[in-house]
């Protein structure tokens, strides 16, 4: 038999006194650090406030093993999600990680100590193992790839003690603790609490099965939405909360309380429902909604779902009495036009007519500028979305040209802004790979490793323009595969790519180079040129491909203008 459940006891390390706090901190300072990346932010965020109790710590080797195969910390005590400290062999060297050192654990942000940890173990996970048991071995799966791309190769265990609060200067008045929502709950008189999990925009129908479930088991609705790190693509938190505020009226008065809940999601599916009832447990809740394919990535690329749809509502209920909170299964809600009003799907009489609109159906109305009816979504929380997600007329882009020295990618790129500036609405920065050379990569050579931060570098500047609605043309050589990839994912995270292969062939370039380039590498003059001592990597996912032995500037430059046309980038 497992151990009893801690029983919604919190860890609360923050509630220590403070001239402790004042102790830890004078010792911090002269002790080694470590500085953490964002998702252990997170993570550590939720231990000190005491999120995940009974974590008082991260994982040391004998508790994540324990996690991992079976659900359970090495005292028998319910946890699903393994929560783990990882570093590099540099940062053990250069902090002293060993067993029984005090590191200080620091914000990347500002650098502030935020708390102490007694190292208790270092450990290499089998990483393998983890991604089998936890996430169900997919390599697609999103954290899958994060832990064998960024998660680091050793472990560290030990408990903390807490410093310092992580300082934030968003929504503060929205960031409660777990000790903080129960004395809300208590000063409310709120005796049952649904707490509703999500890390999407909130439309009628969201707001109709959470007033479903508040009214079936007479309780109020705690609006507890993801604001760490998510899914890749996922709607900004500061959209989505502006979302929760303008939704929140929309609620019987006094039936419904926002709070935002600093976790960095795994996107794990069942463990992750798991892992979500503890949390919201230890933050006072009585029920937890639990919906299809819940905390579930979507589908790989074979178009497989990563996680059964019914998965997650399964395992919690396997659990149910361990987790003392209340499962309520997520109701898919439909509208009824002849009645106006929602329904759950599994309610509606057959042949009865009902109306949805999909995320994906929504997300070309918001980039078309369309209409959204009212009643799909209010039209205050319409205002948001459209105020944060304009219709691509109004959307920046970068046009990325590449190809061999002198294939004509310059004169198209110079062409195309003359174009977009006379066709205006928005402003046209043109990077050619020389200026970008010149001017912010000008002690880069030419080696694999320069090449690449000189691309990177491109695509930094290119992503911030593109993200105020800038029309952007970068016009680099970039060779490699993995550094155009590279540039694409960081563009994208901020707007529209497309890719534009000047696929003149090299003896093209070469025959008509008139200021003799090829001709000063052909004689080693020139070390490292593409196409002479360095290869070219031939694109095979441009959007265009042109070649001027076969065609000229302008045609080229009109091609490119029609796919703009085409994606729906000029006003009609």
């Amino acid at each position: 038999m497992s151990n009893p459940p801690h029983g919604g006891v919190l860890k609360d390390l923050l509630a220590r006194d403070a001239p402790i706090r004042d102790e830890l901190f004078a010792e911090s300072e002269t002790l080694k650090d470590l500085i953490l990346t964002e998702r252990q932010l997170c993570d550590l965020e939720l231990i000190l406030s005491g999120g995940f109790s009974p974590l008082e710590g991260f994982l040391t080797e004998k508790d994540y093993n324990g996690v991992v195969e079976n659900l359970r910390l090495a005292d028998g005590t319910l946890f699903s999600i393994p929560i783990n400290l990882d570093v590099s062999k540099e940062e053990i060297e250069a902090s002293q990680i060993k067993p029984g050192a005090r590191i200080t654990l620091r914000d990347f942000r500002d650098d502030a100590p935020l708390a102490i940890i007694t190292v208790e173990d270092v450990y290499r996970p089998d990483k393998e193992k983890e991604a089998k048991l936890v996430f169900r071995g997919d390599p697609e799966h999103p954290a899958i790839k994060y832990l064998n791309n960024t998660v680091k190769e050793f472990y560290v265990g030990g408990k903390l003690q807490a410093i310092n609060r992580l300082n934030h200067y968003d929504y503060v008045g929205l960031r409660n603790t777990p000790a903080e929502l129960r004395s809300q709950f208590s000063k409310l008189g709120w005796k049952r609490v649904v707490a509703f999990q999500t890390r999407n925009p909130m439309h009628r129908a969201h707001r109709e099965l959470t007033v479903r479930a508040a009214r079936s088991r007479q309780a109020n609705v705690l609006i507890h939405p993801v604001v760490g790190l998510t899914k890749p693509g996922d709607i900004d938190h500061f959209t989505r909360v502006r979302v929760y505020q303008a939704i929140l009226p929309r609620y019987p008065n006094g039936m419904a309380l926002l709070s935002l809940l600093p976790l960095a999601m795994r996107m794990a599916g069942d463990r992750e429902a798991v892992w979500h009832a503890i949390i919201r447990k230890n933050h006072g809740t009585t029920h937890f909604i639990v919906g299809r394919d819940h905390a579930g990535p979507g589908k790989n690329s074979k178009g497989e779902e990563f996680y059964g749809p019914y998965d997650a509502q399964d395992l919690v209920e396997k659990y149910k009495d361990e987790l003392g909170i209340e499962v309520v299964p997520f109701q898919m809600m439909t509208y009824l036009p002849d009645a106006d009003e929602y329904a759950p799907k599994d309610e509606v009489p057959e042949g009865t007519k009902t109306l949805d609109i999909s995320g994906t159906e929504l997300r070309k109305r918001l980039k078309l500028g369309l209409h959204i009816p009212e009643w799909f979504s209010y039209p205050e929380v319409v205002k948001v979305l459209r105020e944060s997600h304009p219709p691509r007329v109004n959307q920046g882009f970068t046009i990325f040209l590449t190809g061999y020295h002198n294939s004509g990618k310059d004169a198209i790129a110079r062409a195309l802004q003359v174009t977009l500036n006379q066709q205006g609405g928005r402003s046209i920065s043109l990077l050619l790979g020389e200026t970008v050379r010149a001017e912010l990569s000008a002690e880069l050579g030419f080696s694999r490793e320069d090449r690449h931060k000189n691309i990177q570098r491109i695509a930094f500047v290119a992503a911030e323009l593109t993200r105020s609605g800038a029309g952007v043309i970068a016009a680099p050589i970039a060779p490699y595969d993995d550094s155009r990839r590279a540039a694409k994912e960081t563009i994208e995270k901020a707007g529209n790519f497309f890719l534009v292969h000047v696929a003149t062939p090299l003896e093209h370039a070469e025959r008509t180079d008139r200021k003799g380039v090829y001709e000063r590498a052909r004689s080693g003059e020139i070390k490292g040129f593409t196409g002479v001592d360095d290869v070219y990597e031939t694109p095979t996912n441009a959007d265009i491909v042109v070649d001027l032995t076969k065609t000229d500037v302008r045609t080229s430059v009109h091609e490119i203008i029609l796919l703009l046309e085409a994606q729906g980038f000029f006003g009609n």
